[in-house]
């Protein structure tokens, strides 16, 4: 119940910031509005699974997610802040839901 409220309120919190748009879902890249639907529609993952398997990896809160093709794959960036505030890159497959890599942002 924790997790879920946890979510729940990232989300609102993202909603509020107006990082999470057009069905619960925020993009990179300023695609289109085409490319966005087709990247919504090949997402098997959806962001609350994107944003529960980023925190399952690294501890914090989480500030952003967003779909955008990385690594030649569809992919999840979620942004967790951790304790030490480092803003650390969590991407997902958004199609198997696996973890692609972990990184700090701004370091490649």
């Amino acid at each position: 119940m924790k997790l879920r409220s946890s979510i729940l309120l990232t989300l609102v919190i993202l909603l509020t910031a107006g990082i999470v748009t057009g069905g619960g879902l925020a993009y990179a890249d300023g695609t289109g509005k085409d490319d966005k639907a087709q990247m919504a529609a090949a997402a098997k993952v959806t962001i609350e699974q994107a944003i529960k398997t980023a925190t399952d990896k690294v501890s914090g809160k989480v500030v952003e997610a967003e779909l955008e093709k990385k690594h030649d794959k569809l992919a999840w960036e979620v942004e967790v802040v951790t304790a030490d505030n480092k803003v650390m890159e969590v991407h997902i497959d958004a199609t198997t839901g696996a973890v692609i890599n972990v990184e700090e942002e701004g370091k490649d």
